[in-house]
């Protein structure tokens, strides 16, 4: 009986129909804030988050990837075209490029792979239920700005006058960049602000740093700080300066200490948000993610090369120590 209903109902569907159904193709607009460069292995994760998920491009999939490459414009210009092309979601990360495909549709489904303190953005009315047309994940960054003065303290406890670079067009950036100057103010920390808002502009902040007297450098989460770590990283070892940043990126480009989430980890699992839209999920029910842990690193080949021993007890509470044992300085 089994056999004969499924043949009838085979044989009352259109076979139109079921090959239309059968050859279904998501398309997805990949909005990268940045260039292709530096955040390949963003993209990189997103991709292997979809094809777990069973998503193969060229066969149910079709990915329209485009990088900013740092055009603040471009991130408008981008998800308009996506608009245009009328793709089924918009993947994108940070607040400006989330900002900027939220003002292009109200109607596509946006994702948004990683960014900060969505609410007070105006992204959403709440974590939970976050209503109209985008949800995505929240990395928390926003709130870490009096953890990361704490552990560059200990780790420096002489540290009188420490730099703070951030990208000044970017409002997350702004806000921690209050909670930084507040969170040193309890610690009898001195802080030099230098804006930075284009990856060219790196060396030269570097100089108002060194000029300025900075024993070290807190580098506050964006898009542009994330995608230019590697650089950022290599002027404040050649400058001789102790460098702090989130997520855990930062240590293993080089700097001294990260505190914050494993941010590739976001872009595989946005994936499987896609995926609960791409099934009929409407974004708006689809509550914000937030990070169940956060990770201390300690690069210790960079505390080798700018002679700086490490305290014992901050070794001990790391989750990870970037370096051979040889450069491990813990006393009995």
């Amino acid at each position: 009986m089994l056999a004969a209903w499924l043949a009838l109902s085979i044989a009352a569907t259109p076979w139109p129909a079921l090959a239309q159904q059968k050859a279904k193709v998501w398309r997805l607009g990949y909005l990268g804030d940045g260039s292709a460069a530096v955040r390949a292995g963003d993209l990189r994760q997103f991709r292997l988050g979809m094809a777990e998920l069973g998503y193969v491009e060229g066969r149910n999939l079709v990915m329209d990837v485009r990088w900013t490459e740092a055009d603040p414009d471009g991130r408008s210009r981008i998800a308009n075209e996506f608009v245009k092309a009328d793709v089924d979601v918009i993947v994108t990360h940070g607040a400006q490029a989330a900002l900027a495909a939220k003002a292009a549709t109200q109607t596509i489904p946006i994702v948004v792979a990683v960014s900060s303190d969505f609410i007070a953005n105006g992204l959403v009315r709440s974590l939970a239920r976050p209503g109209g047309n985008l949800t995505g994940l929240t990395d928390q960054v926003a709130d870490l700005a009096a953890k990361e003065v704490q552990l560059l303290k200990e780790a420096l406890p002489k540290l009188q006058l420490a730099g703070v670079l951030w990208d000044s067009d970017n409002p997350n950036a702004n806000g921690i960049a209050v909670d930084t100057q507040d969170a040193a103010r309890k610690l009898g920390l001195r802080l030099l602000l230098v804006p930075l808002k284009k990856p060219s502009e790196i060396g030269k902040s570097f100089e108002v740093l060194t000029t300025g007297g900075a024993g070290a450098v807190i580098v506050i989460h964006s898009p542009l700080t994330v995608g230019n770590r590697a650089q950022i990283a290599e002027f404040a070892l050649n400058n001789r300066m102790a460098m702090i940043g989130a997520p855990v990126q930062f240590s293993e480009a080089g700097a001294l200490l990260s505190y914050g989430p494993d941010l590739p980890k976001y872009f595989r699992y946005a994936a499987v948000t896609v995926d609960k839209i791409l099934k009929g999920a409407k974004p708006g029910d689809v509550p914000i993610e937030q990070p169940l842990k956060f990770e201390f690193v300690i690069n210790l080949n960079t505390a080798q090369a700018l002679g700086i021993e490490i305290p014992r007890s901050l070794l001990m509470r790391a989750d990870r120590l970037i370096g051979t044992p040889a450069t491990r300085k813990i006393e009995p």
